[in-house]
């Protein structure tokens, strides 16, 4: 019985982690697909994906090879790491979901004047110009520009801002939920004993 209890507990640890590995890679592999095609110009922003997806991939490889060997101290600092993961990202994600119209609009227009690149990119997929008025003196990329159709850019973010927050608010409350679930996990097999061990040995 407890042999079964430990391959279970060790097989779910390491289906966990191997999840994690392939969402790492999912990341990187999206933010290098967009910065390739130029839909996405901003190095901040690619930057800022491929490193949470790198830190992923290095928690998960940690994870993975800590089931595999029931290494005390690799679990230990698993547990630790992801447990720090959740709170921050339940945070993350309670907020996003909670942010109402106007704080929305305020965020936006933060991040639209801090970043010149991603102005570029939204006016270029969007097909907009400024954020709350279009400037002709300004310098657009968009389509429309040169016919003096464009609107503002912020009615367009405003259509999918809403969304956008709901589905990643979601996405990452789902996730948070799976990181109790790979602490809870790994405490439980940490604190289990190996059968193919010496009896006389803990852990």
């Amino acid at each position: 019985m407890s042999a079964a209890g430990f391959t279970c507990s060790k097989t779910c640890l390491c289906a966990l982690n191997i999840l994690y590995v392939m969402v790492s890679l999912l990341l990187v592999g999206i933010a290098v697909w967009g910065m390739w095609f130029g839909l996405v110009s901003s190095f901040r922003v690619v930057g800022g994906v491929v490193g949470v997806g790198v830190f992923l991939f290095l928690v998960a490889v940690a994870g993975l090879i800590g089931a595999m060997k029931h290494h005390q101290v690799l679990l230990f600092f698993y547990m630790i790491v992801l447990f720090m993961v959740f709170i921050v990202q339940f945070s993350v994600s309670s907020a996003c979901l909670a942010v109402n119209r106007e704080q929305q609009e305020e965020l936006l227009e933060v991040g639209w004047n801090n970043s010149q690149s991603t102005q570029r990119d939204v006016e270029k997929s969007l097909n907009c110009c400024g954020f709350k008025q279009v400037d002709q003196n300004h310098t657009c990329e968009a389509v429309c520009f040169p016919n003096h159709a464009c609107v503002p850019c912020a009615e367009k973010i405003q259509e999918h801002a809403g969304e956008a927050l709901r589905f990643a608010g979601g996405i990452g409350l789902f996730f948070s939920f799976t990181e109790v679930l790979g602490v809870w996990l790994a405490y439980h097999y940490r604190n289990q004993k190996d059968p193919r061990a010496n009896p006389s040995a803990f852990l």
